[in-house]
């Protein structure tokens, strides 16, 4: 037997899982921790039932339990079994079971006992899925609760193993593995930013293929780019073997991709992010990196999931180069400037972070966590993520107004879908059409099956005609699922329920469910038409824009539901589709369209024009005038108008405005913009009809004075009185607006016999004289009135003598009697 460098390690291991019940184990890359851990618990007194290895991908869970199969001498399904979506091999003696992260997860909220499990080993824990992150919670939670035996071991080449050992508990120990260590050579290529990215990494592999020896392992961001670099390759080097390795790969092809070749021939290995931890490719000794990784993210404003484009972090290239110095020495090509490479994140982010957070929301509900922030999270999912995810699970039914999980949610947890998919196959199975349904389900999650045409339809048609082996392995996991929700609902029948929905499609369609209607039953907001007649742009439900490729054969219909799309949340690309007939939509989307009144404002007119429409989200289907409008509505909009664009839009009068200049200049707040903003519905609401310019402007003076207080009017008047009174006995408005400050327009034989200057407030401020002529045109701007009548007054006298000859001009007017009369007139009433 092979010596490993876990090996070293592995009676600590045992010993810490004999005292406790947790560990971590942090071993690099090649140590063997993978293969060797889970066969070395069986035998410990603890370990009578199944240890459980949980992967993060199915290539390598397959790959993980045949090479342990392999290592006893077995077939896999034997000792050692494993459990993938779409190929099982266990039988009654597996003690070890390998499985993926999003199966073990359904697992234990369908059995959280556990039963029949000694141990849970969570292998790649730095890769921090969001079903790794879920599924050690739950177990967490499982061995505090109800199993307080049960072994979690957490292992990983690259962990914070202090953090993780904090999360664990019951003073978890850490144990760290030397790694066998071969040399490692880095070459940095750099980078040539106008170069597509299959053309850098088919020039790097020809340069390996020339400069060194052995198979040669090459990572791209996505199959596309893969596809792209195979045909270049085989133009290229013809006598190459190039092998892909994705997801997408039937088991054979993956096994191909990972095993040396039996006739000797030298490799090129084309993979996605798949290989760059779990896996030992044999053979390999160089990795071509192009420094990219494509990572599936959340776009809240969107509501879709969307394959974004990053820079590969520090810990995944060192992950991706060691692939080339797991079995002998090794070199690794970088397709970017070492000098770069420090400004790299140090580390992918935990999907936690960046996913769709419903389906692990809707997890929670089902295992009763009334507070998800109180599990034992590494990083707890953030509030704002988990709102919108709560949100969309109450649109689908999942959940009721207090955040608990509804029958329909339980049915919905019960089927390994995301929500919005389980939600499709549930309620196509009220109208019995949950094969198909549970068959597009399906599509949407496995690309390329059925081909890459945006159009569903197509695609399930010519996956139904396929024979390949990775085709009927995926037929037989969506009939499950299929024979699970006819179960479901059967159920649900039988005890009392009924399906409304049913009834509606037997009087209202009569035949088979159309492929587009079941997609809309789990998105309804993405049912979309289009707005162009290119069909390239879209609109959906759900108020977002999206983009189709015109040459799709789903642009020229008129109405579609997006499966899939990729990009901005404005103008996110259409990857996948499925088309409806308007008379689809008026048929079995109708408990979905509404009629609404719609009210907007006619800059033009100045008025509100009211319109009744009827839509399907945000997608208008007919607009008219309405005849009708709700008054309370109109006055709500008008309000709403005025809170957006301010008081000036208020129809105020000469007397209302002078009241608020007046009561601000005196700091009195119930007049101020913000207060009354804040309280428009009280004194502006009862006064508003179908327009603002129609408001009795008494009644709104009326209103601005009940604003007023007792003790408000009194500060008004001596802070800010509305006129003046000159000594002549004439009253003059104050204007609060001058930009000089308070100011009051007067003629200035009004003022005669004063010789101090008129002041306002408290304390007393002077007030800004413009003096006028007989004729009321400007002679003066002053606050020295004294010194206007001992200064420049001798210039105006002279001055205005001249043009108002009939009017007093006298040297002292400070000593003269006011009057605004002529001078004869002023004479004859002094002797009378």
């Amino acid at each position: 037997m092979t010596t490993l460098p876990i090996h070293a390690v592995l009676p600590d291991l045992l010993q810490a899982l004999r005292d406790r019940t947790a560990c971590v184990l942090i071993a690099p890359p090649g140590a063997g921790k993978t293969t060797a851990v889970a066969p070395a618990l069986l035998g410990e007194p603890w370990c009578d039932g199944t240890v459980i290895l949980l992967s993060p991908r199915r290539v390598a869970a397959r790959a993980a339990a045949e090479r342990m199969a392999e290592m006893l001498g077995e077939k896999a399904g034997e000792t050692i079994g494993y459990v993938t979506r779409l190929d099982t091999k266990r039988s009654g003696r597996t003690r070890v079971l390998v499985m993926t992260e999003a199966i073990f997860v359904s697992s234990i909220l369908s059995d959280p006992e556990l039963p029949g499990v000694s141990a849970v080993l969570f292998d790649e824990a730095h890769e921090r899925h969001l079903d790794s992150d879920l599924g050690l919670a739950l177990a967490l939670e499982t061995r505090e609760v109800l199993r307080d035996d049960l072994r979690v071991v957490v292992m990983s080449a690259t962990i914070d193993g202090t953090r993780f050992a904090r999360l664990l508990g019951s003073d978890a120990p850490v144990i760290e593995s030397e790694g066998k260590s071969w040399p490692l050579a880095i070459r940095w290529r750099g980078a040539l930013p106008d170069q597509r990215i299959e053309d850098a990494v088919t020039s790097a592999i020809l340069a390996a293929w020339r400069e060194e020896d052995g198979d040669i392992l090459a990572f791209l961001p996505g199959v596309r780019e893969i596809d792209r670099a195979a045909e270049r390759l085989a133009e290229k080097l013809p006598t190459a073997l190039v092998l892909p390795l994705h997801g997408q790969c039937e088991p054979a092809a993956q096994r191909t991709a990972i095993r040396r070749d039996p006739q000797g021939r030298r490799r090129v290995v084309l993979s996605t992010a798949i290989a760059e931890t779990s896996l030992t490719l044999d053979g390999v000794s160089v990795v071509v990196d192009c420094g990219l990784s494509r990572r599936a993210e959340f776009d809240k404003a969107a509501g879709v999931t969307r394959l974004v484009t990053h820079r590969a972090s520090r810990a995944s290239a060192a992950q991706r180069a060691g692939r080339a110095a797991r079995q002998q020495p090794g070199t690794a090509y970088r397709l970017w400037e070492e000098a770069g490479h420090a400004g790299r994140p140090e580390f992918d982010p935990p999907e936690m972070l960046t996913s769709d957070l419903a389906p692990l929301t809707l997890s929670l509900a089902q295992w009763g966590a009334g507070d998800p922030a109180a599990m034992p999270w590494l990083d707890p999912p953030p509030p704002p993520a988990l709102d919108a995810a709560r949100s969309q699970l109450a649109a689908l039914g999942a959940l009721d107004a207090e955040g608990r999980i509804t029958p329909f949610g339980r049915e919905m947890a019960s089927l390994p879908l995301d929500p919005a998919q389980a939600a499709m196959v549930l309620r196509a199975a009220d109208f019995g059409a949950e094969n198909v349904a549970a068959r597009l389900a399906l599509l949407l999650q496995e690309r390329g099956l059925g081909g890459r045409s945006e159009d569903l339809a197509q695609r399930l048609a010519r996956w139904e005609s396929d024979r390949s082996a990775r085709a009927q392995a995926s037929r037989r996991l969506a009939d499950g699922w299929s024979r699970r929700a006819s179960a479901l609902v059967k159920a649900r029948r039988d005890d009392g329920a009924q399906d409304v929905a049913r009834d509606v499609a037997k009087d209202t369609a009569g035949g088979d469910v159309p492929v587009g209607v079941l997609l809309a039953l789990g998105r309804p907001d993405m049912v979309a038409r289009r707005r162009d007649a290119s069909g390239e742009t879209w609109l959906s439900a759900g108020g977002r824009g999206y983009i189709l490729d015109p040459t799709s054969p789903l642009a020229s219909r008129d109405w579609m539901v997006i499966g899939d799309a990729q990009g901005q949340a404005k103008g996110a690309r259409i990857l996948s589709g499925a088309s409806l007939e308007p008379s689809e939509v008026e048929t079995w989307l109708a408990e979905r369209i509404e009629r609404r009144s719609i009210l907007r404002w006619n800059e033009a007119e100045g008025r509100v024009e009211a319109r009744q429409q009827r839509r399907l989200g945000a997608i208008t289907l007919a607009s008219g005038p309405d005849p009708s409008p709700d008054p309370d509505a109109i006055a709500a909009f008008l309000l709403d108008r005025v809170r957006e664009k301010g008081l000036a839009l208020v129809p105020f009068g000469k007397s209302s405005l002078s009241l608020l200049r007046r009561a601000r200049f005196a700091g009195l707040s119930a007049l101020g913009e913000e207060a009354m903003l804040a309280d428009l519905d009280t004194w502006l609401g009862p006064l508003v009809g179908r327009r603002l310019d129609a408001i009795d402007k008494g009644a709104l003076h009326a209103a601005l004075l009940g604003r007023l207080t007792w003790d408000d009017l009194q500060v008004l008047e001596r802070l800010a009185p509305a006129e003046f009174r000159s000594p002549a006995g004439s009253s003059h408005a104050i204007d609060y607006e001058d930009e000089g400050g308070p100011s009051v327009e007067v003629r200035v034989q009004g003022l005669f016999g004063l010789d101090s200057h008129p002041t306002f407030g408290q304390p007393p401020q002077p007030l800004l004289l413009k003096l006028t002529s007989p004729a009321g045109r400007p002679i003066q701007t002053t606050r020295d009135l004294p010194g206007f009548w001992r200064g420049s007054w001798r210039d105006v006298q002279r001055d205005m003598k001249g043009r108002y000859p009939r009017h007093r001009w006298p040297d002292e007017p400070w000593a003269e009697d006011p009057s605004l009369k002529t001078r004869n007139a002023f004479e004859a009433s002094r002797r009378r």
